[in-house]
């Protein structure tokens, strides 16, 4: 079963943000706990980790800019 990336809310006031890069790359293996995305928002830069083990598989790119709780991937 896959698990949902989901983009984090980091502020209390934050509602959007944006993929500055994916650590990873689409259909490589990542560990749960690694920094899988750095997220941009209000300024800040911030490292989002894994919440699994496994293959990585990317639905929204770098640069587009999601709002909190959005699916931005699954690791299968």
């Amino acid at each position: 079963m896959a698990t949902e990336i989901i983009f984090p809310k980091i502020g209390f006031s934050m509602t959007e943000g944006q993929i500055a890069e994916w650590t990873f790359g689409e259909g490589e293996e990542v560990t749960e706990g690694e920094c899988l995305f750095l997220l941009e928002a209000d300024k800040s830069t911030n490292e989002v980790e894994a919440p699994a083990s496994g293959i990585l598989r990317i639905t929204v790119p770098e640069g587009e800019t999601v709002q909190v709780g959005t699916i931005v991937g699954t690791i299968e």
